[in-house]
């Protein structure tokens, strides 16, 4: 047993280990229906009972009234960010989970995790293939931050983010390409750090 759950219950350890399991390596904080689907509790109110005692006990941190909200505290997570797969500056494609850390001297205490980005559409704005992003976990975003977005296909891109009245604009930041005009799509973070390797 790790010394962080040693304090937990057996159906709180579960649940702690069934966030992580979403949080860290699939970029995906599920809701108390998914959680209690997964885990075979068919009460939501058992579900959430759970995650208050977890967060009572320093484990997680959650908005009230929000779904979606759950967030890792550093109690339960590794020192670092995880590498949660590469992302596109391009077309939209799927990303994948990687296990892997970074730690950034202390960027990474604003942000929730790292992609590694592939793909010459955003060059202009300094982002080139082989660059870490680092991106702060949130459903919405202000018009002209660069977000990572998905589409109902789990196809993820790069792009600024620019809504229009009954579409979204994905620009690059390329003057060889052309935007991506989409309704199907939702944002997952926004990007508010860079990090090159030399």
């Amino acid at each position: 047993m790790a010394p962080e759950t040693k304090d937990l219950t057996k159906n709180q350890r579960r649940v702690l280990k069934y966030l992580k399991q979403q949080i860290e390596h699939k970029n995906h904080v599920p809701t108390i229906r998914e959680i209690g689907d997964h885990l075979g509790i068919s009460s939501p109110n058992g579900v959430a009972g759970l995650l208050k005692r977890i967060e009572a006990k320093g484990m997680i941190k959650r908005t009230k009234n929000r779904a979606r909200s759950i967030v890792l505290t550093e109690k339960c997570s590794p020192a670092g960010l995880p590498l949660v797969g590469r992302i596109s500056a391009g077309p939209l494609t799927e990303t994948f989970a990687q296990a892997e850390r970074f730690e950034f001297d202390g960027l990474e205490r604003r942000a929730d995790y790292v992609l590694e980005v592939t793909g010459e559409s955003m060059i202009d704005a300094q982002i080139a293939p082989g660059d870490f992003v680092l991106v702060k976990k949130q459903s919405t975003a202000d018009r002209g931050d660069i977000v990572v977005v998905c589409d109902d296909e789990n196809g993820t891109t790069l792009k600024y983010w620019y809504p229009e009245k009954n579409r979204v604009r994905l620009q690059p930041a390329n003057k060889t390409m052309k935007p991506i005009y989409r309704k199907d799509v939702r944002v997952q973070g926004v990007v508010i750090g860079l990090v090159r390797k030399l």
